[in-house]
C-alpha cells in the first residue's frame, strides 16, 4: 500500500500538506479555507472523505485559518497541543480536540504520526513524521535552525517537505526592516536556502527519494533559485518546489524506493491577490 503525498499550498499565505493511503489520510496544518482545500484536493483526485484528522504544527494564521471550517464540516479530529490551542483562539468542537506530546506516536488506521518539538516563534511548535508501509514522510517547516530533533527525524525520511524559506542575500538587500530580518533569520525564525541545503547534504538518508522544498518566501526567495541550488546536489533524490499558489503533484511513495508522480492537471496561473507576510 503506497503513501500519497501532496502539498496543497505552501507559503505564508497558507500551508496544508496531505499524506494518505488507500484507506485514510491526514492533513498537516490547514491554512486554506475549507472550500479551497476541498477544491484543490478534487483537482488532484484526492478524496476529502479519506481525511481522518488535522494535525496542527503551531498557531500562526497561515497554518490554522481553515481548521475550524474543515473540522466542523467533516467532523475531523484535530490534534493540537493545549498551548497551541489556547494561543490560536480558534473555535473547535470540544469532542474533536485531541492533545499530543513530543515523540509520542499517534496511530490513525495504518498511519503513524510522530510529532516532535522544533524551534520557532510560537507557543509550542512541532513538526511531524507520517509513517506507513515502512515509509516515513517528514513535514519540517517553520524552523529557525536544524536542532538535534530535526536532524534525527529528517535522517529517517524517505520523503520530506523541508523549509527553504529565504535567500540570505535577498533578505539582506531587500525592503524588510532590520528587526524583521533578524526575526526571520533568528533561531526561532525560518530556515534559509543555505541552511536547508546543509541539512540535506549532511543528514539525508540514503533512502531519501523525494525532497519538496517548502514555505518559500514571496519577497526573499525565488523558486528557480532554490531549484538550481538543490538540483546540483540532488543525487538520487527528486527535487520539487512547493507552490504558494496551487496544489502540487501527487506522489505515490512505494515501499522499495519507487517514486511515481501521478497527475498535475488543471494548472492555473498564480493568484496575484494572495498576500504574503514574509
Amino acid at each position: 500500500m503506497s503513501l500519497q503525498i501532496c502539498s496543497l499550498n505552501s507559503g505564508s499565505n497558507g500551508n496544508c500538506y496531505y499524506i494518505g493511503n488507500s484507506s485514510e489520510a491526514v492533513l498537516i496544518d490547514a491554512g486554506l479555507s475549507a472550500r479551497e482545500t476541498e477544491r484543490r484536493m478534487k483537482l488532484r483526485g484526492l478524496s476529502v472523505e479519506k481525511v481522518k484528522a488535522i494535525f496542527v504544527s503551531h498557531e500562526h494564521a497561515d497554518h490554522i485559518s481553515g481548521v475550524p471550517g474543515l473540522s466542523k464540516k467533516h467532523q475531523l479530529s484535530v490534534y493540537i497541543t493545549g498551548q497551541t490551542l489556547r494561543n490560536s483562539n480558534i473555535p473547535i468542537e470540544e469532542h474533536l480536540v485531541n492533545d499530543f506530546r513530543h515523540a509520542q506516536p499517534i496511530v490513525i488506521g495504518s498511519l503513524k504520526i510522530t510529532p516532535f518539538k522544533k524551534s520557532h516563534d510560537a507557543a509550542d511548535p512541532h513538526s511531524f513524521v507520517v509513517s506507513g508501509n515502512s515509509t516515513n514522510v517528514g513535514i519540517i517547516t517553520d524552523i529557525g535552525f536544524a536542532c538535534k530533533r530535526v536532524l534525527k527525524y529528517f535522517s529517517q525520511c524517505h520523503a520530506a517537505f523541508l523549509e527553504s524559506n529565504y535567500c540570505d542575500e535577498m533578505l539582506r538587500n531587500g525592503s524588510y526592516p532590520y528587526h524583521l530580518q533578524e526575526r526571520i533569520r533568528g533561531d526561532e525564525g525560518h530556515l534559509s536556502n543555505a541552511q536547508a541545503l546543509e541539512l540535506f547534504q549532511h543528514y539525508k538518508s540514503p533512502e531519501l527519494q523525494l525532497l519538496i522544498l517548502s514555505h518559500l518566501s514571496k519577497n526573499n526567495n525565488k523558486p528557480e533559485l532554490v531549484e538550481r541550488i538543490f538540483s546540483s546536489h540532488a543525487g538520487n533524490t527528486k527535487i520539487v518546489i512547493a507552490s504558494r499558489y496551487e496544489a502540487g503533484e501527487v506522489f505515490n511513495l512505494e515501499k522499495k524506493a519507487i517514486l511515481k508522480p501521478t497527475f498535475m492537471k488543471n494548472r492555473k496561473s498564480p493568484d496575484k491577490q494572495q498576500l504574503s507576510l514574509f
